[in-house]
């Protein structure tokens, strides 16, 4: 019986889960292995009843390149009573599976994390290696490199922002943007940036200030009240979802809000409009404060998973299917496979990023005094300052300190760069 390897996406769709998959296949099938895809994610390793086909060159030269996922999803998340007593062992000693791929975030990889251990720990020789995706970029590689699918998401996260952003310039209107990012803003960032939005909103701005509701409308409305003072009145304004995550559950209640939880114990955010929700609460702002401003609701998120791959991602995710094959022909396991920028190839060990604690994958957040948020902040973004106090004055407005946007978030007046630095000369004495 051929030596066999074994392929599960888990979570949610990014763009480059076939290409990932199909170029696993491919590369595997090359060297003489059989391949075979599991439907169902994890459920299917914890099931006598697993569904399993042959990847094929042809199947795989067919989807390598296209969006979505030919091997079914799923977010299930075995339990300790579940590896103790459902472990579909006899599906690996059946088929002669030496390698079990794993393709998803960081919930698959921490799953991907506790599996390596239990197999370890009974000796079964079978190794695990991990391909680390997500459209939200929040997995902790190395050098900031991006996890797959994130710049995807991004150019057709961007694409549709450009749009909506001549939508508001050809009405005269505020379009207000939901972006996805469960525990990150870097899709919200990206997308900001990548179209010139005059103001972002992210969790990882509130390090300074306790982040609430209040805050996210006056950083919103310091947006649309400097464009005034500018002589523009249209714009975007881009939130990322998992500013959710952090309001308060009386804030939420309040607000009308309530969630539903998926088997992470994650808020099921999709099934709730969050750039409607924003915009209620803009539009109830603008009535407090006589201001005449016209904004609609606008949520980008499921939208951008199941598209094509860009070539970035293809060629990426060709790269670390790869990189799967050499790992495992070195003998590594329990590991999520890197390339860098230059294409090599190395193992992060799961056990070596997990938290002690709890033994999850820590998720990596935007460095909010890294020089792409500075940046744009500084230079890009539209917000009220000290030098427009009275100028906002003029147009009915009592109290424009409400809505400085460094006093909102008590950043430095001076640039956060320069404070930076400063504050790392002081350190340094």
């Amino acid at each position: 019986m051929k030596d066999a390897v074994i392929i599960l996406c888990g979570g949610g769709p990014a763009p480059g889960m076939n290409s990932v998959s199909m170029s696993v296949a491919k590369t595997f099938l090359s060297k003489g292995y059989r391949v075979i895809g599991l439907h169902g994610g994890y459920s299917g390793l914890f099931s006598k009843n697993a569904r399993t086909e042959d990847l094929t060159f042809f199947i795989a030269d067919r989807y390598f390149n296209r969006g979505g996922s030919y091997l079914e999803m799923s977010r299930f998340k075995p339990t300790d009573k579940d590896f103790e007593e459902n472990f579909n062992l006899d599906l690996f000693k059946d088929n002669n599976i030496k390698l079990l791929v794993t393709i998803g975030g960081d919930d698959t990889a921490s799953t991907a994390n506790r599996i390596s251990k239990f197999l370890a720990a009974k000796g079964y020789p079978i190794a695990n290696i991990h391909c680390p995706k997500t459209i939200d970029n929040d997995l902790p590689l190395p050098a900031n490199a991006p996890t797959f699918g994130y710049n995807s998401a991004k150019n057709e996260g961007a694409h549709l922002a450009r749009t909506v952003y001549e939508d508001a310039r050809t009405s005269g209107n505020w379009l207000v943007i939901s972006a996805m990012g469960r525990t990150c803003g870097s899709l919200a960032l990206g997308i900001g940036e990548a179209t010139h939005c005059p103001m972002t909103i992210i969790p990882e701005m509130f390090n300074k200030t306790e982040i609430c509701l209040d805050k996210v409308v006056k950083l919103s409305i310091s947006a649309i009240l400097k464009r005034k003072v500018l002589g523009i009145n249209y714009g975007t304004i881009v939130a990322a979802e998992g500013l959710f995550h952090e309001f308060k559950a009386e804030e939420m209640e309040a607000a009308g809000v309530h969630f539903s939880y998926d088997d992470h114990g994650h808020p099921e955010l999709g099934k709730v409009s969050k750039a409607v929700l924003f915009n209620d609460l803009l539009e109830a702002e603008f009535k407090k404060i006589g201001l005449k401003v016209k904004s609609r609701p606008v949520e980008i998120g499921y939208d951008v998973r199941c598209q094509d791959p860009v070539a970035y991602d293809v060629t990426y995710c060709t790269e670390l299917a790869m990189g799967v094959y050499q790992l495992f022909s070195e003998g590594k396991t329990g590991c999520m496979v890197y390339v860098d920028s230059y294409g090599n190839v190395s193992p992060l060990y799961l056990a070596d990023l997990q938290d002690p604690t709890t033994g999850k994958i820590p998720p990596r957040v935007v460095d909010i005094n890294s020089g792409t948020a500075q940046n744009y902040y500084n230079y890009i973004a539209h917000y009220v300052t000290p030098e427009d106090y009275e100028a906002v004055r003029a147009l009915g407005i009592e109290n424009p300190e409400a809505y400085d946007f460094r006093k909102i978030l008590e950043w430095s007046t001076s640039s956060s760069i320069e404070a930076c630095v400063a504050e790392c000369l002081i350190q340094a004495r």
